[in-house]
């Protein structure tokens, strides 16, 4: 008797119409992309902000010998940036819990009006505890990620997940953004006279930038609202919150997360870490380190699509196994001192750029992992990953900078980020390891149960 074989289930959105899903990816990449813009937007504003001492400093900087007012205000600075980060990691799952409860479309909208307001108030700031408070606001930006994780996994069927949430996560090519305004502040700073225009509504100097951002959050959400279906899709909607977090308790889902941390993170902690680095060891100026270091966001950006188109086909494991190895073997020769090895700037910058393709396909990788093993349950998952990921890129950076003045060596920096691949690898290769034991037992007790008795 021939066995009767069963067929997968068809996935139901497979029948649905692809016009509206690709106006939700269309417009949720976009968005994502002016998001990222806005929340590390002072990693160029900084530039002109410092120069502000009454700003940064208050009446504090009187008493201040010139010699203290650098480190003083530089130590404000890295605070600004570091309650940016934190405001737009820390609540990602929370974000994530509320684009499946309550739809992306909605979320989405209110995140992208509700920064607005403090991104166009830092035009306004009169002082460093407003300069904080603005930063903490438009910083919950960043929690734009899992909102369109979540909202684009509702939308899209299995077979094309991974490729649709690659296109979304390449809108993080928004540093590239705030990287080349380092070629057009000059310009926007004698764009607007000083004393702004509409009685200092929109004012001059480097504060004109904030208020360019604002008014495009502001298009942007009017966007969402005309171009995206009006019927969202709201997986979680009804159920309770102890059974949309329950998947977290899984070590499966914290391994996933260290792999976001190296192909995420990372390139956090490399596009905020990198310029500084050109010039101090190649003596390159800050436009031409910008430049640079665009070279490297770039790949790690627009090839996040590849890396989930190419997780459709071979599944995320083999993908992301070829990654971390990929990785590995680029990361080595940067560790290395010069006197061992000097790559000089074409040579450094070509392995960065190596890497910056790693981690873009990785990205892409990584995160098809999420609807894979939890389909129903994207927002909360991929909001667990999402912020582990983000908080990388916070950690990560005093972390090269403390290994590279312990050793006295810029280059060694690098070790932090071969230690944390090679980690992830090995983690990812036992698992694979447990899996395939337990597929053979499997399939040797289904033997057993199928032999002819003697």
């Amino acid at each position: 008797m021939i066995p009767m074989t069963t067929s997968l289930p068809r996935d139901p959105l497979e029948s649905e119409p692809a016009g509206p899903r690709l106006r939700v990816l269309g417009v949720s990449s976009f968005a994502f992309t002016v998001f990222f813009a806005v929340w590390l937007m002072l990693g160029v504003l900084g530039l002109e902000i410092k120069k502000d001492t009454a700003l940064m400093l208050g009446s504090s900087a009187a008493a201040l010998e010139p010699a203290q007012i650098k480190p003083a205000v530089d130590r404000r600075f890295e605070w600004l940036l570091a309650v940016a980060i934190l405001a737009g990691s820390l609540p990602r799952l929370t974000f994530g819990i509320w684009a499946d409860r309550y739809g992306g479309r909605n979320v989405m909208i209110a995140l992208l009006l509700g920064c607005a307001i403090p991104t166009y108030l830092l035009a306004h700031a009169e002082n460093y505890l407003q300069l904080l408070l603005c930063a903490a606001l438009f910083g919950l930006a960043g929690n734009a990620f899992t909102v369109g994780i979540a909202w684009n996994s509702a939308w899209f069927p299995n077979r094309s997940k991974g490729a649709a949430l690659g296109v979304f996560g390449a809108g993080n090519v928004g540093a590239a953004g705030t990287k080349m305004l380092v070629f057009f502040i000059p310009s926007l700073l004698t764009l607007i006279p000083v004393s702004g225009y509409l009685g200092g509504l929109i004012p001059g100097g480097w504060r004109v930038v904030p208020v360019l951002y604002a008014a495009i959050l502001l298009a942007t959400a009017v966007l969402v609202g005309v171009v995206c279906p009006q019927v969202d899709r709201k997986p979680g909607r009804g159920r309770p919150l102890a059974e949309l977090l329950a998947p977290l308790r899984f070590v499966q889902v914290w391994r996933f997360s260290l792999y976001y941390v190296v192909v995420f993170g990372a390139y956090v902690a490399l596009s905020a870490w990198l310029p500084n680095y050109y010039t101090s060891v190649y003596g390159v100026d800050l436009r031409a380190a910008a430049l640079l270091t665009a070279l490297y966001i770039f790949p790690a950006s627009l090839l996040r699509p590849f890396g989930g188109w190419l997780s459709d086909r071979y599944g995320p494991r083999r993908v992301t196994y070829a990654v971390f190895l990929g990785l590995i073997l680029a990361t080595i020769p940067l560790c290395l001192p010069p006197k061992m090895l000097d790559l000089g700037v074409a040579g450094f910058t070509a392995l960065m750029v190596a890497i910056g393709v790693g981690m873009g396909i990785g990205k892409g990788s990584v995160f098809k992992y999420v609807p894979n093993y939890y389909p129903k349950d994207v927002g909360a998952v991929g909001g667990l990953v999402g912020m582990l990921g983000a908080l990388g890129g916070f950690v990560l950076p005093p972390l090269f900078g403390a290994v590279g003045r312990w050793t006295g060596s810029p280059q060694s920096a690098f070790f932090a980020l071969l230690a944390l691949t090679a980690a992830a690898l090995l983690w990812l290769h036992g698992a694979v390891r447990r899996i395939k034991r337990a597929e053979t037992a499997e399939y040797s007790h289904a033997s057993r149960a199928l032999a002819p008795v003697a």
